[in-house]
């Protein structure tokens, strides 16, 4: 019997929607309890930041047929909404930074990780373990950052001491939203660390005279230093590559005493209904692979050991790949005391450093 067209054509449209169905609700949806129309939520901060998190959610849905929808905010106004909707969460898993993290813990907010159920887990550089309840992801630096072509012939900065230098009086900028950055350089600089961050005290009053402006958000850093207000800034290295990228000449430097290490961390909100989902977006996000597309696209480092991002990417200043560059060129901080002391850093540098 030959087979109109018409009949050959609906046929046809029936089989491509049940092999979508297929891979919607396949294996992996069957095993979850997922539907096609559940998706995961992931919240995150925007541009940028979520522009990468697509690398994940693109291959999570790859592999398991659902899809990821974003919400977005700031660091503090996301841990605020969690705060709020404890009992019946927005999203199903955070990226935050590691000692932001260590507050949803404390506020009871994130479920306890199975990382057997991580299988990337077990090929991790040791910093990425954040406990019980986070994992981190990719790391950064904030460090000094300065426009060559803007400063006197042959400046450089090798110490975080040259903050401190006559070539950079008027001309730096802070972050206001964190000083946690040169609050632990002033303090390392003065022989002590984060816990005792008070020895640095007098060197952060002898620089307040010399800082030309705070800034309160990425935005503003970078149209400060783009606009050559602030040739000098203590700055987020993603942020100065972002802008090296879009043609402005930033030098980033990485001081003999090190660069404040930065972690970005995923953790599964308690009370989501996907919690496997969840832990299958983590290992996702862990696989050398996407860790791989993941710094290629920020300019950070990878929490893989098998992670091979490009060699022009993995030469750059304040990416680590290696242990070495961890313990020579990392100032580190635990979360636990970076977490509990910000409000205190935030509420001396408010009251000395920018009244």
């Amino acid at each position: 019997m030959i087979e109109s067209k018409k009949s050959y054509k609906r046929r046809k449209r029936l089989h491509e929607k049940s092999s979508d169905r297929a891979r919607r609700d396949g294996p992996y949806a069957r095993r979850h309890g997922a539907s096609a129309q559940e998706k995961l939520v992931v919240s995150i901060w925007g541009g940028n930041w979520k522009e990468g998190a697509g690398i994940i959610a693109k291959e999570f849905t790859k592999r398991t047929g659902m899809e990821v929808e974003f919400i977005t905010g700031g660091t503090l106004d996301r841990l605020t909404k969690a705060k709020v909707a404890k009992d019946n969460p927005e999203s199903d898993v955070v990226f935050t930074t590691s000692q932001v993290g260590f507050l949803y813990q404390a506020d009871d907010l994130f479920e306890m990780l199975d990382k057997g159920k991580i299988s990337n887990f077990a090929g991790l550089h040791q910093v990425a373990d954040r406990g019980d309840y986070e994992v981190g992801i990719y790391s950064y630096v904030y460090s000094p950052v300065y426009r060559a072509d803007l400063m006197p012939k042959d400046f450089s900065i090798s110490s975080w001491n040259d903050l401190w230098s006559s070539e950079v009086a008027g001309k730096l900028s802070l972050p206001d939203f964190d000083p946690s950055h040169i609050i632990i350089a002033s303090a390392v600089l003065a022989g002590g660390a984060a816990a005792n961050w008070e020895v640095g005290i007098p060197l952060l009053e002898k620089l307040k005279p010399g800082v030309k402006a705070f800034y309160q958000s990425d935005a503003t850093s970078q149209d400060l230093l783009k606009s050559g207000e602030t040739p000098v800034q203590v700055m987020l290295s993603i942020n100065a590559y972002h802008l090296i990228a879009n043609g402005v000449p930033v030098t980033i430097a990485i001081p003999k005493e090190g660069a404040v290490v930065g972690i970005d961390v995923l953790g599964i909100n308690k009370g989501t209904k996907k919690p496997d989902a969840a832990q299958e977006f983590i290992n996702v996000a862990l696989d050398p692979e996407i860790q791989r597309q993941l710094c290629n696209f920020h300019k950070c480092s990878p929490m893989h050991k098998d992670a091979k991002i490009d060699p022009e990417i993995a030469k750059l200043p304040g990416i680590f790949t290696t242990p070495e560059q961890w313990s020579t060129q990392a100032i580190t901080t635990p979360d636990e005391v970076r977490a509990k002391l910000l409000p205190t850093w935030k509420a001396w540098f408010t009251e000395n450093m920018m009244q």
